[in-house]
């Protein structure tokens, strides 16, 4: 790259970090998450529970928004006051009371399958953030190694009883990114847990969320792509990273800073990437062009 083409970059990136940080300042406020699953957290006051909820409200998200939160209302619902003691004292009783659950393709089945493991894990380890550590490394280049894993020793957990098998539906649950998968759910839930501001609780102090990676959706993915951060042609982990690391060159302290504003572009102001009349009021126009 020559001395010309390097301050194009320079420049591209002074004015996408501008454009960046007004749709921050106009998104990123707690009254705004509606109708994002993380709103979920939000109806409790004890970290305990907020983590419960937060992996749960994660997992479910995928499909339309409408349905992520009529689940979410539902299986929070079923496990009464404190998500956290549910878990704690999961037996076939409150088996029982999933039996009926069903999220798209991931049933009440999976879900108590999914309790059961983090019962073992919170018994053991008192927390997600306790057990998540155990495979943190912080001088790793971001947080893929640890999530890896985090998803591992579930499963782990789960195989010990069930002839080393992984269900159908846990699998689902747990994908994990050594199988090139983005990973979508799961980095959503680590950014709620480490960053911290008037979106994301930010309930795990001991983890640097410079080495998150930006959770990808087909917004983001339709987003990133207009805004010229990624060039594969599929979205997967390797995409993620790609993302990951063109946020960092315009914000290296925290990578994942804008994820929740430029989702809203997609969510809640239906971009699809079309010219369409409201394109003419958006912050994105310029790089549209």
């Amino acid at each position: 790259m020559n001395s010309n083409q390097q301050c194009l970059e320079a420049n591209r990136q002074t004015e996408l970090k501008s454009v960046l940080e007004r749709l921050y300042n106009k998104y990123n406020h707690r009254s705004l998450i509606k109708p994002d699953p993380l709103q979920f957290l939000y109806r409790y006051s004890s970290p305990a529970d907020m983590e419960i909820a937060a992996l749960l409200s994660a997992q479910l998200a995928y499909g339309r928004v409408e349905q992520i939160q009529k689940s979410l209302s539902t299986l929070l619902a079923l496990m009464g006051k404190s998500p956290c003691d549910f878990v704690l004292n999961f037996s076939e009783l409150e088996q029982k009371k999933l039996a009926l659950f069903k999220h798209r393709f991931t049933t009440g089945n999976d879900i108590a399958d999914l309790l059961t493991i983090l019962k073992n894990v919170l018994k053991k380890h008192g927390s997600l953030e306790s057990f998540f550590l155990l495979g943190y490394n912080d001088t790793d280049d971001n947080i893929i190694p640890a999530l890896s894993a985090f998803c591992d020793s579930l499963t782990a957990i789960y195989k010990k009883h069930h002839n080393d098998r992984l269900s159908h539906g846990l699998r689902y649950l747990l994908t994990n990114p050594s199988d090139g998968s983005a990973c979508k759910r799961l980095n959503l839930f680590l950014r709620w847990m480490i960053r911290a501001d008037d979106v994301d609780p930010g309930l795990w102090k001991s983890l640097d969320k410079a080495k998150l990676i930006v959770p990808i959706d087909v917004h983001m993915a339709r987003l990133c792509k207009i805004l010229g951060l990624y060039d594969h042609k599929t979205v997967s982990i390797k995409t993620a990273v790609q993302i990951t690391n063109a946020f960092a060159e315009i914000e290296p302290a925290d990578p994942v800073k804008y994820d929740f504003a430029l989702s809203r572009v997609g969510i809640v102001e239906n971009c699809t990437g079309q010219p369409r009349p409201e394109c003419e009021i958006c912050e994105l126009l310029e790089f549209c062009k």
